[in-house]
């Protein structure tokens, strides 16, 4: 990583973007793809399009940099470019009717597939995928990638105790999810 670029304020680092320096914009890609990617994975899943959106979201920012005012950080301003992207993506899927495939793309994933692995992100990243987007928004800002109430309303324009709102009911519903398919599992 280019170390002159971290003592940058975002407004130098977005002067330098627009000046051409493209080891400035490859700095910036460095030091955030690995949070854009929790935010869309977080969002869509781990799947493979899920690169796709993230690579998206920094071609599309990169084309727009002369639009970025700095009202924001810079961070909360990629994030919300991955939300948006992700969004965007989810309604494709919903209007397709995708189903989520597991990286090998033979078998859906299923909740005992969850359970075998012992892998609780996995089962909470299931869940989240049966979450309305407006929840799961709110909740993968929140509680995945740390995001304080302000930060996340900023990111998706919302009031804070609207962001608030979703979050408890997110919650709610992402417990009554799990539930729900545990108890199907245990059906089978």
């Amino acid at each position: 990583m280019r170390k002159e670029f971290a003592k940058y304020s975002d407004g130098q680092l977005i002067d330098a973007i627009k000046a051409g320096d493209n080891s400035a914009f490859e700095w910036l890609v460095e030091n955030y793809e690995h949070d854009i990617a929790k935010t869309v994975k977080g969002m869509i899943g781990n799947v493979p399009v899920a690169d796709d959106v993230g690579q998206e979201v920094f071609i599309r920012f990169y084309h727009s940099v002369s639009k970025f005012r700095g009202d924001s950080s810079l961070k909360t301003y990629l994030t919300r470019i991955a939300i948006n992207l992700s969004l965007n993506e989810l309604k494709r899927r919903k209007a397709k009717r995708w189903l989520v495939f597991d990286n090998d793309h033979r078998e859906i994933k299923s909740i005992s597939d969850v359970h075998k692995q012992n892998d609780i992100n996995e089962m909470v990243q299931l869940a989240l995928s049966h979450l309305e987007t407006k929840f799961r928004s709110v909740m993968v800002l929140r509680l995945m990638q740390g995001y304080s109430t302000k930060e996340t309303s900023e990111i998706l324009n919302l009031p804070q105790g609207t962001v608030l709102s979703r979050l408890a009911r997110g919650q709610e519903k992402l417990r009554q999810i799990i539930l729900n398919l545990e108890k199907t599992e245990s059906y089978e």
